[in-house]
C-alpha cells in the first residue's frame, strides 16, 4: 500500500468540536467524494464512534497509537505521511499568516495549497517560498 499524502477531504471546525464529531463528518466527506477509500488511520484521540461510523460507511478505521516504550520522537510511517503533508501545506503563506472567519474559506485555501503542491510535483518545478531568505520582493 502506498500513501502519497494527497488530500481527499477537508473539514474546518471550531476548536471546541470533539475529535469524534470531526471524524464522523470527515468520513462522510471522504465517502461523498472518494467512495473507493476502504481504509483510514486515526490517532488515539478518535474513539469507537468513528470506527463504528466508518464500518457503517464501508471504511475500516484503525487507531494508530504511538509507542510509549521508546523515548523521544519516533516517527510512525502512517502518521509521518500526515505530518509531512501538513508541513508542506504550511509553506503556503495564506495558510499560516491569514485567518478566515468562514470555515468554507479556510477549506478552499487548503485545497488551493494542496493543488499547488500537486502541480509542483507533476511539473517538477520549484518556486521560491515566502520563507526563502534570498527571495526578492
Amino acid at each position: 500500500m502506498v500513501a502519497l499524502g494527497l488530500i481527499i477531504a477537508v473539514v474546518v471546525t471550531a476548536a471546541s468540536v470533539t475529535d469524534n464529531a470531526i471524524g464522523v463528518q470527515l468520513l462522510d466527506e471522504v465517502v461523498a467524494h472518494t467512495p473507493s477509500v476502504t481504509k483510514a488511520w486515526v490517532d488515539a484521540g478518535f474513539k469507537d464512534d468513528v470506527a463504528i461510523h466508518g464500518a457503517v460507511r464501508g471504511i475500516d478505521v484503525e487507531q494508530v497509537k504511538r509507542a510509549d516504550t521508546a523515548a523521544g520522537f519516533v516517527p510512525d510511517k502512517r502518521r509521518w505521511v500526515v505530518e509531512q503533508t501538513n508541513g508542506t501545506l504550511m509553506l503556503h503563506r495564506r495558510l499560516t499568516r491569514e485567518y478566515e472567519s468562514r470555515p468554507a474559506s479556510s477549506v478552499s485555501r487548503t485545497l488551493w495549497a494542496s493543488t499547488a503542491n500537486l502541480v509542483r510535483r507533476l511539473t517538477g518545478t520549484t518556486t521560491p517560498s515566502w520563507r526563502d531568505p534570498g527571495r526578492q520582493a
